[in-house]
């Protein structure tokens, strides 16, 4: 059953309109034309297919990516949340990626780069004698542009923009952020190596490199740079921190390319001119007599990575090389919404052992079954074409049909969409309001707060945030009340069977300090995640989420997913 706010949602961005902007679909109908759009790539009982995937995707269990949501059935439909593309140190390189970005935002898409090959602010330029504006003038060019397209009318441009740690320009592109007016289009992290973490830890210097010459340029106290993350991290939330040598550590296709940037919300690194589609599991509608319906868990994983598959398939790519290596590579990303849900269902707080043991059996699951799954539709369909290339064959796997299968993503709007927690975020909090890219506040009600009031007919009214405690007993765990710890500590747990990354927001309180940023950001490194970002509350001007009381935290919101 749809909620309130997830109908106001529906029809502000999701239902068809005719060219009077009149609604021309139900969202009932959105989820038939999704499924029968999605089961054109079956060969045979296409029917049928079609009435799966409608019935899972109807039943709010599981919800493919917004693009796809939007765009399936519809013509020329894009249906990828995740871009990545290449940047060279040249004037047509540079235009030349802005060209396909602007696709690729129209059509519904988000963006990833790594600025790293473009040489440093005041380097020579020998075919015009004149003298290079560095890495971050040009994300401000691409940024300008970001704000001129909407995306196909109903979402906004979202971009990521890494730096590597060695650049000579690391401190600007730091910097770039703090004046809370800049860049607003774009999500920026730093490209960490571990020969930089290891100079952190010693305190020793690090030497930064001229990215044209492979000379150094000249070396910097490692944890001075450091700092001046956590320091920059702690007043407007960027940037965050993308580990890159963890990231092809685990890259499925190394002899194909090396992974240099992520998406927007930093949960998909890819490699160049490559995109992928994303879909999640609503985990608190899999609840039953106290545990998990394991069972169908499991069936419905299995449904949903053929979807996903499909989606590969029937997809039409704005920029012919990302459609190459796409279907080389067939990289999906299915993930999780709802988990803060089924931990109050089951009685658990969020920052315990016990809800990190199940987050993380919750996910070995997924992937597991994931994967066999890709195997089957590899006996089915045929292996991604770059296979025998990849890490999987080389460690003995069975043909697969996809290069990655997991992804966890912040589920920005879907969760709306399915009335489910984001991702695998804790509550916000029982009564809050949500800023939405409609221009829309939608004020919402948590189901199992809304449910306890009813049962013991008080009003919203009448009940503040500290109430609900007594209310719901010790596992109500909203965000506030989550340890830097527990935070971090849950993203590592999901990352361990996550082919891909994992997208959370470290939420900190507004009194946190410079040091809790670090010892975060720290925390994830040494917890095997592969990349982190942390947002103080009102370190932004304006937030996407609002307690009813004002003083609870809140967190950016994700305008691909």
């Amino acid at each position: 059953m749809l909620s309130e706010n997830a109908l106001i949602v529906l029809k502000k961005r999701y239902l068809r309109r005719d060219e009077a902007g009149e609604l021309m679909e139900t969202p009932d109908q959105l989820f038939r034309r999704v499924a029968n759009a999605i089961a054109r790539a079956e060969k045979s009982n296409r029917r049928g297919w079609a009435e799966k995937f409608y019935k899972l995707i109807s039943s709010l269990r599981f919800l493919p990516n917004s693009p796809t949501l939007m765009n399936a059935g519809r013509d020329e439909g894009q249906l990828a949340a995740c871009f990545v593309l290449p940047i060279e140190d040249s004037l047509e390189s540079i235009f030349e990626t802005l060209k396909d970005a602007a696709k690729i935002h129209q059509s519904g898409g988000g963006t990833g780069f790594s600025f790293s090959s473009l040489r440093p602010r005041g380097s020579r330029v020998r075919s015009s004698s004149g003298v290079a504006s560095g890495p971050v003038s040009f994300i401000r060019i691409f940024d300008v542009a970001t704000e001129a397209i909407k995306q196909g009318g109903t979402r906004r441009g979202a971009n990521m923009a890494v730096l590597r740690v060695d650049h000579p320009d690391i401190i600007e592109f730091i910097d770039s952020k703090r004046d809370q007016r800049s860049t607003v289009n774009f999500n920026i992290s730093v490209g960490i190596t571990d020969r930089f973490m290891d100079a952190v830890r010693a305190d020793a210097l690090f030497p930064l490199f001229d990215p044209q010459t492979g000379r150094e340029q000249r070396k910097v106290r490692a944890r001075a740079v450091f700092d001046r993350i956590c320091l920059a991290a702690w007043e407007c939330g960027d940037p965050g921190l993308v580990f890159l040598d963890r990231i092809n550590l685990f890259n499925p296709t190394p002899a194909v390319g090396r992974m240099e940037s992520t998406n927007p919300c930093g949960e998909q690194p890819l490699l160049q001119y490559e995109s992928c589609n994303l879909g999640s599991i609503n985990l608190g509608l899999y609840c039953r007599g106290g545990d998990v319906d394991w069972m169908r868990l499991c069936e419905d994983v299995h449904l949903a990575t053929r979807i996903l598959d499909d989606v590969v398939s029937i997809n039409h790519y704005p920029i012919a090389e990302c459609e190459r290596i796409t279907q080389r590579n067939r990289k999906i990303g299915l993930g999780v919404m709802g988990f803060a849900d089924l931990l109050l269902e089951l009685g658990l707080p969020y920052d315990s052992v016990e809800a990190r043991a199940l987050g993380e059996k919750l996910m070995s699951v997924i992937d597991r079954e994931g994967r066999r799954a890709s195997a089957d539709l590899a006996r089915e369909k045929g292996a991604f074409l770059n296979y025998s290339k990849s890490m999987w064959r080389h460690l003995g796997f069975p043909k697969l049909r996809n290069a990655t299968v997991t992804t966890v993503a912040p589920t920005g709007t879907i969760s709306i969409i399915a009335g489910a927690s984001s991702g695998i975020e804790p509550i916000f909090a029982g009564i809050f309001y949500r800023n939405v890219l409609s221009g829309d506040r939608l004020r919402e009600v948590h189901p199992a707060v809304a449910r306890i009031l009813q049962e013991r007919k008080i009003g919203l009214d009448e009940v503040s945030e500290e109430d609900l405690g007594r209310l719901l007993g010790p596992a109500w765990s909203p965000a506030r009340s989550v340890s830097v710890s527990g935070h971090v500590l849950m993203q590592a747990v999901f990352q361990r069977f996550s082919d891909s990354a994992v997208s959370k927001t470290i939420n900190l309180p507004e009194e946190a300090t410079v040091l809790d940023v670090a010892s975060a950001y720290l925390l994830a490194y040494e917890n095997g995640c592969k990349g982190i970002t942390v947002y103080r509350d009102r370190s932004k001007p304006t937030q996407v989420l609002e307690s009813a009381s004002s003083t609870d935290l809140a967190v950016p919101d994700c305008p691909t997913c």
